[in-house]
Formats: structure tokens, C-alpha cells, sequence
């Protein structure tokens, strides 16, 4: 898509990077209006290499560590175009219901391993790892798509 409609919007994921940002993930997050990265940054250049990007919002992992990550939150919630979006590491830390919330997708990170599944009409989406490789799991980013409130979503396996 060319021009940008207003009603779509396009949102890159990606978590686990644990201080490597691949070239690979971001020419597949190019073209996003919004970035997230679900915690497990690592190294702060990493946020600012995203932000050159698109508009990026961030929590902060279990391995970000030192007074720049203590200024990540460990959740955020934000809209975009009306349709909410609940952020933070490890899913085994939620404490709310997404549902009764209105939240429409839960994004996290952590395990490393890519999920996209809804329940209760609410989307739970892990990116996966874009970081070095761990055990023989691919190397992945995520993309939403927003399109008049309904969220999609999709798995990229980087050709590293």
C-alpha cells in the first residue's frame, strides 16, 4: 500500500532483542505507523534506532537492567484509532481482564516463541524472539494490523 488511509493503521512488534537489533528485522518493520517492543531490549540504542522508525512504545523486560530501563514501564496501555492495546513482557503477569476492559490485543514477549491466538475476542500476540537465536526457534518480528477497529495479525520469520 502506497498511500496511508487513516481508518488502517500498521503496527510492528518486536520483544526479545536482548541488545541485538537485526537489519533484517528492521527492513520488516519499515513502513509501520507505530512500533512496539515488548521488553528484553537490552540496550538502549536499540529504542532509539526503533524511534527513527515510527513512534514506539516500550516496557521493560526481565533482563533490562540500569537507569535507563528504569524509565521503561513494566505495562502500557494506549489506542490507536480507538482500539486499545495492552503491552507488557511476561503474559504470566497480566492482571486484568482484557476483555472487560476493552482491550482488543494483549501484546508480550518473554518465551521467546511466536503466538497469535484470540480468546474472548481479544487477540494475545508474541512476537517471538528477534534477538540472538535461542535453542532452534526461529528468529521472528510480528505485524497488527488495525482496519476500522477489527485487529489482525501475522508472524515474520527474518531470513537471517
Amino acid at each position: 500500500m502506497t498511500q496511508r488511509n487513516s481508518e488502517i493503521v500498521r503496527v510492528g512488534v518486536i520483544s526479545d532483542t536482548h541488545g541485538l537489533l537485526r537489519p533484517e528485522a528492521t527492513a520488516e518493520l519499515g513502513g509501520s505507523d507505530f512500533l512496539i517492543h515488548a521488553g528484553d531490549v537490552g540496550d538502549p540504542e536499540i529504542l532509539e534506532e526503533l524511534s527513527r522508525i515510527a513512534p514506539l512504545t516500550t516496557v521493560r523486560g526481565n533482563v533490562d537492567r540500569g537507569s535507563w530501563a528504569k524509565r521503561l514501564p513494566k505495562t502500557q496501555m494506549f489506542a490507536l484509532n480507538k482500539t486499545f492495546i495492552y503491552v507488557l513482557h511476561n503474559l504470566s503477569d497480566l492482571d486484568l481482564s482484557p476483555r472487560a476492559a476493552g482491550i482488543a490485543a494483549v501484546v508480550s514477549g518473554h518465551s521467546h516463541v511466536a503466538v497469535q491466538s484470540t480468546k474472548d475476542g481479544v487477540l494475545y500476540f508474541n512476537p517471538g524472539s528477534a534477538g540472538p537465536r535461542r535453542f532452534k526457534l526461529p528468529v521472528t518480528i510480528g505485524k497488527i494490523t488495525i482496519i476500522d477497529g477489527k485487529v489482525q495479525s501475522e508472524i515474520v520469520e527474518l531470513k537471517i
